[in-house]
């Protein structure tokens, strides 16, 4: 079994001094925590401020985004260099939201993914299907789309340093929730698919579930032998409840 990977997408949401509030606590409820990976996402403004308070602790920050452009004259945009700097080590990259709102492309998220890894971060890409896609069958058809667009050029040896999340959009911030049945079903082809592409390097790629986790079905989720972690969106904001996510107790 790979190392669990829980994630905490903040959004945004946060001050620099609510965001340090957050971490505190989690820092005290996550002590002695061995076995698990653990990742926040906070605002970029709160980046910096938050790297010295994670320095001794076993949490590691990512960015909620970032350009495919190394430098220059992109306003509002930052890159994987700025990301690195400022202490991040992990990249969210083509959240449904990001594709949603801001029509982030299969292309665009495949840029984003060769310049993250080319900057030193590693990627946790998102991939999963709207509503419609999932009542007219094609769940499989699309995150195999978005897998093998956002994979597209990768360099021998690189999938080693990526996360995918399966995150269904139909169940993002909606309370509702992929069975886990249903969850380890997509995880089995997204698995199958990467060794497709790569070959043996795959059983080191983590596949962790995304999409209205809560402390009531991360057992139950965990539980599932193709699922590795959790990216957790409104519940990390809570420390008690992520603490619990990231302590889960599968069955």
């Amino acid at each position: 079994m790979l190392k669990p990977l829980m994630a905490g997408n903040w959004k945004m949401n946060t001050t620099i001094r609510t965001g340090a509030d957050l971490v505190l606590k989690l820092r005290d409820l996550l002590k002695g925590v061995e076995d698990v990976d653990i990742v926040i996402a906070p605002p970029f403004t709160s980046i910096y401020h938050l790297s010295h308070l994670v320095a001794d602790s076993r949490i590691k920050l990512a960015g909620q985004n970032m350009s495919w452009e190394k430098n220059g004259a992109y306003t509002g945009e930052v890159s994987a260099e700025m990301l690195l700097d400022a202490g991040c080590r992990h990249v969210i990259i083509g959240h449904s939201e990001r594709r949603e709102y801001f029509k982030e492309s299969d292309s665009d998220v495949n840029k984003k993914t060769l310049a993250a890894l080319r900057g030193g971060l590693r990627p946790i890409i998102c991939v999963g299907e709207r509503l419609e896609e999932k009542e007219s069958g094609n769940t499989l058809q699309t995150v195999k789309r978005q897998v093998t667009g956002a994979l597209d050029k990768l360099r021998p040896g690189a999938v080693k340093e990526i996360t995918i999340a399966y995150e269904p959009v139909w169940a993002i911030g909606t309370g509702k929730v992929a069975s886990p049945q249903e969850a380890e079903e997509v995880h089995i082809a997204i698995r199958e698919l990467l060794f497709e592409m790569f070959g043996p390097d795959v059983k080191d790629v983590r596949i962790i579930y995304g999409g209205s986790v809560k402390p009531d079905n991360i057992d139950s989720l965990m539980a599932q032998p193709n699922i590795d972690g959790a990216l957790v969106g409104g519940a990390s904001l809570k420390a008690e409840d992520f603490a619990r996510i990231v302590g889960f107790k599968p069955a």
